[in-house]
């Protein structure tokens, strides 16, 4: 896949980050690993961004955001699919409304095209994310005793992977819109596994016991080329909460189902 909405396009440009109106302020200096600013702007909650020293990332400090509302209950992490960063939740301001309509923080952070786990250069997104993200962000003020996670197409699988590598009593739950699963290594985007083994050590399909234990929540259109294998997952967990109709693998599909999932992890 060589976009987050569909392929083949071209990855979508870099756009500010939020729209006119923000307010930029030093913030956070001194918190390890962190760098970072804040804006504010009305009727949304307030957003602080800034770059991550990890180890999991040699020779990059990804860009990171956080949707900071008052007196939050929970933080979810929303994982952005291939070819888009953690700009995707919040230009347009998707994240920080629904921020500031449920009452949780929505944290970002740019993941390159790691499909969110180990790989044989080095990169370990999904470690960075459980190491040294949630960490920086429970010392910026948002609480992480029980985390949400969320994401499209990468970032979906990202998200239903990162879930079963946290203790069950931790993880708030689990909407994946549109993930990028696969039945097997053949079958697999150019570039998501470095060989069979590895498709086979972050095998979705072969953590289904551990995400039984989770509340998790899937949407996929009838014509994403992701719809066989996201109705194969949700007939293996029987209790999962699912959304399957008509769309494609596209922003249009996201921004219209993105919302419940991320009621259904505030709900709980």
């Amino acid at each position: 896949m060589s976009s987050p909405w569909s392929a083949p396009s071209p990855a979508p440009s870099r756009r500010a980050v939020l729209r006119g109106g923000l307010t930029l302020a030093a913030g956070l200096a001194g918190m390890t690993g962190l760098s970072a600013c804040r804006s504010t702007t009305e009727g949304l909650a307030p957003v602080e961004e800034g770059r991550l020293d990890t180890k999991h990332w040699p020779g990059h400090r990804p860009r990171w955001l956080l949707a900071l509302p008052e007196g939050a209950r929970a933080t979810v992490v929303a994982l952005h699919g291939h070819g888009a960063d953690a700009g995707m939740w919040f230009d347009p301001p998707l994240a920080q409304r629904l921020a500031h309509e449920l009452g949780v923080a929505v944290a970002a952070v740019d993941g390159g095209t790691t499909y969110w786990h180990a790989r044989a250069d080095g990169t370990d997104a999904g470690t960075m994310v459980l190491e040294d993200l949630l960490p920086a962000f429970e010392q910026a003020g948002a609480p992480t005793d029980r985390i949400g996670l969320t994401g499209f197409s990468m970032g979906g699988y990202g998200a239903l992977l990162l879930a079963t590598r946290l203790p069950p009593e931790r993880v708030l739950g689990v909407a994946a819109v549109s993930a990028a699963l696969f039945f097997d290594a053949h079958e697999a985007a150019p570039g998501a596994f470095d060989d069979a083994d590895d498709f086979a050590r972050h095998d979705i399909f072969d953590r289904v016991d551990a995400l039984r234990e989770l509340p998790v929540w899937l949407a996929c259109g009838d014509d994403d080329t992701f719809a066989a294998t996201n109705q194969s997952l949700a007939k293996q967990l029987p209790d999962a909460t699912t959304r399957f109709d008509a769309g494609g693998h596209d922003r249009a599909y996201l921004e219209a189902h993105w919302p419940a999932g991320m009621g259904f992890l505030t709900n709980r």
